[in-house]
């Protein structure tokens, strides 16, 4: 079978873990080494780790894992996790008195759907990270997607599943860009190509058919019925090119025009988007803007399976329902 998502990127291993008894998950992406890495976040309500790092003036010019989860701000603690996973296998930034496993991620807000009270940690970080593999990547209601909602416009109760999905773009020359994405937006997702809302906000909370979610703010001065930050799209592409961490924050950039194809609305002062762009290979020559191009397009195709492959879970249908 073809690898068609974000592991036919050499180099690359993705794995996911979920808390057991309870919908919410994380997913890793592990590097073979250290990688060149560049991250931008626009959503309203961010919640992130390590971010600043990756800021092209600072120093540490490479990261050695990613991590995007749920649990809101409780799941930043599976950044222990993958840490650890890493110091074991002798892997880190040289500080001159040891290794430093230079690690970075994102969280979603999943709460509204998981009341256990157990939330993603560095157990589960660790448990995502041996389970890392090269294989094709798992999708939709898996690791950090087993609790991603979509249209929120009027809460939870009208929503539909999101989930996570993985793409990858091959172009004639050789370049290779994949991205990962985990879909908890606010908005509807929309496919482009179909011209049609694929999930989001319902008509009603026991109906199967949508509302524009778009049209519908038209109506509207204020919004309401959810708490702020319910909601966010996190994920990351990689390339087989060689960049460094200017060209690849510029690559980020332009992979959040794959979200404003296919989220409406996105980038909201209640969603929290941040997506992350790796260098995994040796390819040279190759124009950033070639790449961040290529990268929209994962990025928004991602985006589509997430929605397409997430199944009905507590009470909330999936694309397949309607």
């Amino acid at each position: 079978m073809k690898n068609d998502t974000l592991t036919r990127i050499d180099g690359i291993r993705v794995g996911h873990a979920e808390v057991h008894g309870a919908p919410t998950g994380c997913t890793v992406v592990l590097p073979a080494s250290g990688v060149p890495a560049g991250v931008d976040v626009r959503g309203g309500a961010p919640g992130t780790f390590g971010t600043d790092t990756l800021n092209p003036l600072n120093l540490v010019d490479k990261v050695h894992g990613l991590f995007l989860t749920g649990g809101s701000a409780f799941g930043l603690s599976v950044s222990d996790g993958v840490r650890r996973f890493l110091r074991e296998k002798g892997v880190g930034f040289d500080s001159g008195h040891g290794l430093i496993p230079i690690v970075a991620g994102a969280v979603v807000f999943d709460l509204g759907v998981n009341a256990s009270g157990r939330f993603p940690n560095g157990d589960l970080g660790y448990e995502a990270c041996q389970r890392a593999s090269s294989e094709p990547v798992l999708e939709g209601c898996v690791g950090a997607g087993l609790g991603a909602t979509v249209g929120k416009l009027y809460g939870l109760e009208r929503a539909m599943k999101g989930g996570l999905g993985s793409a990858v773009i091959e172009a004639p020359t050789g370049v290779r860009v994949g991205a990962l994405m985990v879909v908890n937006a606010f908005g509807d997702v929309f496919d482009p190509t179909q011209n049609r809302i694929l999930a989001g906000c319902r008509k009603r909370p026991e109906a199967l058919d949508l509302l524009d979610s778009d049209r519908e703010i038209e109506k509207l001065t204020r919004l309401s019925g959810f708490p702020d930050g319910q909601n966010t799209v996190v994920g990351v592409v990689v390339t087989n090119v060689k960049m460094n961490k200017t060209q690849l924050t510029k690559v980020a950039q332009m992979a959040h025009d794959g979200l404003a194809r296919t989220v409406y609305p996105t980038h909201t002062l209640y969603d929290g988007d941040t997506i992350f762009a790796l260098s995994c290979g040796d390819m040279e020559s190759v124009e950033v803007t070639v790449v961040g191009a290529l990268a929209a397009r994962a990025t928004a195709e991602a985006v589509l399976r997430g929605v397409r492959k997430a199944c009905s879970m507590a009470g909330l249908p999936g694309f397949a329902d309607l």
